[in-house]
């Protein structure tokens, strides 16, 4: 086999070799991917882009990431056909500001942060599982999984794993039964709210 001829071959090869290779790229990866680089970003602005900077950043991120409608809809659980629609709306609002302010806060400095996502993505039912490692040289690693589920065509997370502990969705679940209970849909939404103010301090 010529030389010439040889580079040729193992040119076509790698050309039909890529496209299967993306084809088996799991897409419930790409929003887990946008949000950690959301995440590192606002990070190394810090103190320089200020709480509002942060915010600001890494509420787009939120918005492609996240489906804070059907997160809201999952947090206030059965409650939410209870809700009138004005107030529906309302709570949606109120959960994305506190998602993206929380975010905000705890994602305010970068030390070398790093995170890396496992390439095996676990499929339950209708949705999957995307692991990742949240690195830094001096401090312990941290894992943090996502849930996600198809909504208009594209993979949204619905629910985070903080540490392989308890779904994030569960204990807001637990927390906001009670807020609602005493006083709906309005006193839930000022719960949000307070929230979201302590964390945009």
């Amino acid at each position: 086999m010529s030389f010439s001829f040889r580079t040729a071959l193992t040119g076509a090869l790698v050309m039909i070799a890529a496209p299967a290779a993306a084809q088996t790229a799991d897409p419930a990866r790409a929003p887990v991917q946008m949000l950690d680089d959301g995440l590192i970003a606002i990070m190394k602005g810090g103190s320089s882009l200020g709480t509002q900077g942060r915010i600001a950043k890494i509420g787009p991120v939120v918005d492609q990431t996240f489906d804070i409608p059907l997160i809201t809809r999952l947090s206030v659980g059965p409650d939410w056909v209870k809700v009138a629609p004005a107030d529906q709306s309302a709570l949606v609002a109120a959960m994305r500001r506190m998602t993206v302010a929380q975010y905000a806060s705890n994602f305010s400095s970068w030390s070398g942060h790093s995170f890396a996502i496992d390439p095996k993505i676990e499929t339950r039912g209708a949705d999957k599982l995307v692991r990742t490692m949240l690195s830094a040289p001096k401090d312990e690693a941290v894992p943090i999984a996502y849930r996600l589920r198809q909504s208009g065509g594209k993979w949204r997370v619905i629910d985070v794993y903080y540490r392989n502990s308890i779904s994030q969705l569960a204990t807001r679940r637990a927390d906001f039964a009670g807020v609602f209970a005493k006083g709906g849909a309005k006193a839930l939404i000022t719960h949000l709210d307070a929230l979201s103010a302590k964390s945009g301090r």
